[in-house]
């Protein structure tokens, strides 16, 4: 049975561009409120306007993911224009800077956390308690990425945070069933957006002291990350993607089957590491013991 979204509303950040405004376009077009929310002001304008152009009913509201406040805000004004919220789509995200770990720059680290983890959080609290509210239950769209189901040399941050949304997605998922709102987490691979070029948003507060990034390796790096993005899948496909995951109640939404096989190889390595514990005499013992829940 086809979901029906018209009338109801979603609310989603990162949403002035690449896969936000996607899936802005994708759930307008299936009758849903838009609340495309940013912290790029000038692109988000653009991406209201296109929008409505298609006669889709929407506002701006302008966002740092990484201020709990703004998330509230941005919340309170869904729920006044349209009367509700049904849906949260935590889009925004930084690809980061790719480096070695010796090269790792902490204030940049802690960007990449701020943005990629900490919003997540920060969006989902905020929302949780409008999408309770409705008593219709709703959706919340976690975007991870492949890279959060296996480690990614030279971008431990970037993985490290993509790995932690899934994890929280899974706590989420439990927790809010019996509400009727339905976790997603999103996990897909290369896409055409515009991720490695994050830096054009930096916040002052992160931004290193004159002189700790090295500039040429900086550049190496955005050119290798670009031609990676550029061989990936347009967003409308993604988006498309998302609405036939939703359709069927998917958990796990991926977009690239073919890494199907490096997903097995981990989860083949992790059983026979536990099967290496229940063969241990040390903690072999173990294997009859009640797993705790809480």
């Amino acid at each position: 049975m086809a979901i029906n979204f018209k009338g109801k509303t979603a609310l989603i950040s990162g949403a002035a561009g690449g896969i936000g405004l996607a899936l802005a376009q994708a759930l307008g077009q299936k009758g849903m409120n838009i609340v495309l929310a940013d912290i790029d002001t000038i692109q988000l304008d653009r991406a209201v306007e296109t929008l409505r152009q298609q006669g889709i009913r929407c506002f701006a509201s302008q966002l740092d993911v990484t201020e709990y406040t703004q998330w509230q805000a941005a919340v309170e004004a869904a729920v006044n224009e349209f009367g509700g919220l049904h849906m949260l789509i935590n889009n925004a995200g930084v690809g980061g800077v790719s480096g070695t770990i010796e090269d790792t720059n902490h204030d940049t680290w802690r960007w990449v956390v701020d943005v990629n983890l900490m919003g997540v959080l920060y969006g989902t609290q905020a929302a949780t308690p409008a999408l309770k509210q409705t008593g219709e239950g709703g959706w919340i769209v976690n975007v991870a990425s492949m890279a959060g189901m296996m480690g990614v040399p030279y971008s431990s941050a970037y993985a490290a945070t993509k790995a932690a949304v899934v994890s929280m997605s899974e706590s989420w998922m439990a927790e809010l069933a019996p509400h009727n709102i339905h976790v997603s987490v999103l996990c897909p691979a290369f896409v055409k957006t515009r991720i490695h070029e994050s830096m054009r948003n930096l916040q002052d507060k992160y931004k290193p002291e004159q002189g700790t990034m090295d500039s040429k390796k900086l550049n190496l790096g955005l050119n290798k990350a670009a031609a990676l993005v550029e061989s990936g899948i347009s967003t409308e496909l993604l988006a498309n993607r998302v609405l036939e995951a939703l359709e069927s109640g998917q958990h796990y939404i991926f977009t690239h089957p073919n890494y199907r096989p490096a997903v097995k190889g981990r989860a083949a390595a992790l059983d026979k590491a536990f099967e290496d514990a229940q063969n241990s005499p040390l903690v072999g013992h173990l294997i009859d013991q009640e797993i705790a829940r809480l």
